[in-house]
């Protein structure tokens, strides 16, 4: 099949209107889950800009990454979009299309404050993540490019500074889904970034040429683009953090260093074997995937193919793009989901314990609707609050030839989301609604998922290739409750609690969260641990495992609303509970009896 791989050829799904699936298939009727408010946010004011309109080359089609966070501690959380680039800009010859960061108005408006807080990027920009990387209690943001990466320490008064050649982690070529994780237990963040592809834009992959031969720029016997398959790989590294601002590339000496140089997107550090370290998930493009084990000695263990990670049940590698993490059997162990290329389906990994995987997509009735789609961004999400986590995908092809040609695909996607029944036994497709968010068709890549309004509802942000960016807010018409918990770490692990796990007991259902940096796809989502209770209105337990090893369980007083918990002191005194009721249109009931 060419750059991409793929499982084969398939007929294309119309739906009755003859139109693809990926950008029809809507109902007029049924549940109202996603709102665009994208224009009535402010966000339309921004555009992303990657290369030429006819993605020639595969430089100019992967399309970048969102970050939330709170850069300025008010309480809300602040929106970052990465922006690509163009030759020209290149070359000296334009300005460069800037990054924004659009703060959070509390009142459902957003600001590009980015000028002023000093983040625009300005270069070829993929990925972004958030993490603390220096413990003084405020998020910094790295920003991964083609080129030079960037790294901007928070300066506490709105304003940001690039510090990434100082701190030695701005590498150079190809970079991508970043995250920050501690890998090696001593209270800092380390850093890993994935590496894609190794491109010379002096001698771009033109098909035929000694960069690539014919075969790897073809689809479906039609030319596309080349790769990623028949280009060279770019290496991962994995910066160790000195504690005094600079980092030490460890990839080789911990095992991470990518020798087959496969074509990493999308990475997050999360303890996947429950054995209180975290490990490294990387989710790698037309190769097999990443699961590396954390030995605890400064080391991790390439568990890639033995763990069941590496392949899909056919045992074969796919194109995998995105990276979900979230235990939706409510077992206690996190499972994976990886988005994949269209003419394949998308894969769901359950964990078995002991870092063991089963790819169990067909049987769970979510692989068939997939395989017409070429998905990035995902996750794990309790859209509904029922304490039961559901998964949603943002697609988008990279071949504007989609357009032109029968395949049944288009290169601007709708979004999907299935629906967790049965207590994890099954995946529902929920119906896109004419109107509303689901039946968004849009060229999406990275997206970043968390609570926007403070109203207990998980929204998405997503960045879309030469497009203005969406805002779909999640407006789900349920009754049920909610708790959310903003971690601080003690003095022996990180300040922000990367890497913590949360287990959270409420009606009869024992739930697991874990504050990670990177993953979706080249994005990072909201930190703050988001819980949905169903009708249940306390909470029995909360057991919280900090990075540095410490267990503590506490007690949570009420529901439908944030906790600060500081590690060591329990529930403390913060800008949440100035908040409290006061998320942008009520809490949820409310908004459900205005209905």
């Amino acid at each position: 099949m060419g750059g991409s791989s793929t499982a084969g050829v398939f007929a294309p799904v119309l739906d009755s209107e003859k139109r693809p699936i990926t950008a029809g298939g809507f109902v007029k009727n049924g549940p109202v889950i996603f709102e665009d408010i994208s224009d009535k946010a402010g966000l339309t004011v921004w555009r992303h800009k990657m290369g030429t309109p006819q993605k020639t080359f595969i430089l100019e089609t992967t399309g970048s990454g969102a970050c939330l966070l709170d850069y300025d501690h008010d309480g809300w959380i602040d929106i970052y979009l990465v922006n690509g680039s163009t030759y020209e800009a290149l070359d000296g010859n334009t300005e460069p299309p800037h990054a924004a960061l659009f703060h959070n108005n509390h009142d459902g408006t957003f600001t590009d404050v980015s000028a002023k807080a000093g983040v625009t990027n300005d270069r070829w920009g993929y990925g972004c993540a958030v993490g603390d990387y220096d413990n003084d209690g405020w998020p910094d943001l790295y920003v991964t490019n083609f080129g030079k990466n960037r790294l901007f320490h928070n300066n506490h008064d709105g304003t940001f500074t690039d510090v990434a050649e100082k701190a030695g982690v701005t590498l150079g070529n190809w970079s991508t889904g970043a995250s920050f994780g501690d890998f090696d237990g001593d209270g800092r963040l380390d850093l890993f970034v994935p590496g894609y592809i190794h491109y010379d834009i002096q001698h771009p992959p033109v098909p035929g040429s000694a960069v690539v031969g014919f075969g790897y720029c073809q689809y479906r016997g039609v030319p596309v683009m080349c790769g990623p398959r028949g280009l060279e790989g770019e290496p991962d590294h994995l910066f160790h953090n000195n504690g005094d601002g600079t980092f030490t590339d460890v990839s080789e000496k911990a095992g991470v260093g990518d020798k087959n140089r496969y074509y990493g997107f999308s990475s997050t550090f999360v303890d996947v074997n429950n054995d209180g370290k975290v490990d490294l998930v990387v989710a790698n493009d037309s190769t097999p995937n990443y699961l590396y084990i954390n030995r605890g000695d400064g080391t991790f263990e390439d568990a890639s193919f033995y763990s069941g990670f590496a392949l899909n049940q056919d045992a074969r590698e796919t194109a995998s793009m995105g990276l979900g993490v979230g235990d939706y059997l409510n077992n206690g162990r996190v499972d994976l989901y990886t988005t994949t290329f269209s003419d394949d389906y998308k894969t769901l990994f359950r964990n078995e314990g002991d870092g063991n995987f089963s790819e169990i997509t067909p049987q769970m009735g979510i692989a068939e609707i997939t395989f017409p789609f070429l998905s990035w961004a995902t996750e794990f999400i309790d859209y509904d609050n029922d304490g039961w986590k559901d998964i949603m995908t943002i697609s988008g092809h990279v071949y504007p030839q989609a357009d032109e040609n029968n395949w049944g695909t288009t290169f601007a996607e709708r979004p999907l989301l299935f629906h967790n029944v049965d207590h994890g036994r099954k995946f529902d497709v929920v119906p896109a609604v004419e109107g509303t968010g689901l039946a968004d068709v849009i060229p999406g890549r990275g997206a970043a998922f968390g609570d926007l309004f403070n109203d207990g509802r998980i929204d998405v942000v997503v960045n879309c290739i030469d497009h203005t960016p969406v805002l779909l807010r999640n407006v789900n018409a349920d009754t049920n409750h909610w708790v959310a918990l903003v971690l601080e770490g003690g003095p022996k692990g990180p300040r922000d609690a990367i890497g913590a796990t949360v287990y959270l007991r409420a009606g009869g259902i024992r739930q697991r969260g874990d504050v990670m940096s990177g993953g979706s796809y080249e994005s990072s989502n909201d930190q703050r641990l988001h819980f949905g209770l169903g009708q249940a209105t306390t909470v029995e337990d909360v057991e919280i495992h900090w990075p540095d090893g410490t267990v503590e369980h506490l007690s949570v007083p009420s529901v439908d609303r944030f906790f600060m918990v500081e590690e060591g002191k329990g529930i403390v005194p913060s800008v949440y509970d100035s908040v409290v009721g006061k998320g942008v249109s009520g809490t949820a009931p409310e908004r459900a009896a205005k209905r």
